[in-house]
């Protein structure tokens, strides 16, 4: 009996095969051609991707645009690749587009800070207040800019730190750019005793920005007294140099400026405290008296 119903459902399934054999090879043709749209689909959105950065790059577009259009061009193949997947299986892709939206305006609704930082990437490259590779102080944080990304922006530290920082962040905040310009103006304030005479002051100070060559001195050098403080006299000392020279000579001048005025005599001011003894008369005379 068993060899009976075993040869009577392979029969069966035989007969159903074969009277369905045409739907079953629609649907493997279907099933293939949905794996090769997505593969070739994958591939193209790769290509794409890199055949933007390339173009982008030979007609000297910024980094930081070209790696962002770049991607969005990559998930945006992807998307309507998934979709023609989807549609060649049978699904209906009207009903998945409506489902998407629908599920997009959920999502949109809870990820409202990926939606801003969204946004924000897009007005980042749009207006490009910051560049990949400039030096760049955003918020209570700086460094070299590395990538300027969809979602958020990544920064080198001086001290090779990695800093990823919300695009949001970055357009609601100031935005300062250190390396958009070739010349900066450094500032320095020193401070001397109140004895000290002004204009030898000046000209000691002076002297030391004259013989700095990496100092921009056409257009011009300031060293005026600007504050008459509780303990010093407070010189404000200007100079412009290159960016990549500023903090060098920052530097070297503070030092310079240190020697020069010990080497003519003029105080530099610290903390100090002056303490008074007074003796009490009362027992001044007990003293005597004893």
């Amino acid at each position: 009996m068993e060899d009976i119903s075993l040869s009577g459902g392979l029969n069966e399934a035989t007969n159903w095969f074969i009277s369905h054999q045409d739907l079953i090879i629609q649907y493997l043709v279907n099933i293939v051609a949905a794996v090769l749209i997505l593969v070739l689909g994958l591939m193209a959105a790769r290509l794409v991707s890199k055949g933007v950065k390339r173009v982008m790059s030979l007609r000297g577009i910024d980094v930081t645009v070209s790696d962002f259009l770049a991607a969005v061009a990559r998930y945006l193949i992807i998307a309507f690749t998934i979709i023609a997947v989807l549609g060649k299986l049978g699904v209906q892709t009207a009903s998945v587009i409506a489902v998407i939206g629908a599920a997009g305006l959920a999502v949109g609704l809870a990820l409202q800070g990926s939606l801003s930082n969204f946004a924000a990437g897009v007005l980042l490259v749009a207006f490009r207040p910051i560049r990949a590779g400039e030096y760049v102080i955003l918020g209570a944080v700086e460094g070299t800019v590395i990538q300027v990304q969809i979602f958020s922006t990544t920064l080198r530290t001086a001290d090779d730190k990695i800093i990823v920082i919300p695009n949001g962040k970055i357009i609601a905040d100031n935005v300062i750019n250190t390396s958009r310009e070739p010349n900066r103006r450094t500032q320095i304030m020193v401070g001397v005793a109140y004895d000290a005479d002004i204009d030898e002051v000046k000209k000691v100070l002076g002297d030391v920005i004259a013989a700095d060559s990496r100092i921009q001195h056409d257009k011009g050098a300031t060293v005026r007294l600007h504050e008459m403080a509780p303990s010093s006299l407070n010189f404000i000392v200007r100079v412009w140099t290159t960016n990549g020279d500023a903090w060098d000579v920052y530097w070297d001048l503070m030092e310079n400026f240190k020697r020069a005025l010990d080497k003519h005599n003029i105080g530099i001011p610290y903390p100090q405290m002056d303490v008074y003894l007074h003796q009490n008369q009362a027992m001044s005379r007990n003293r005597v008296s004893d």
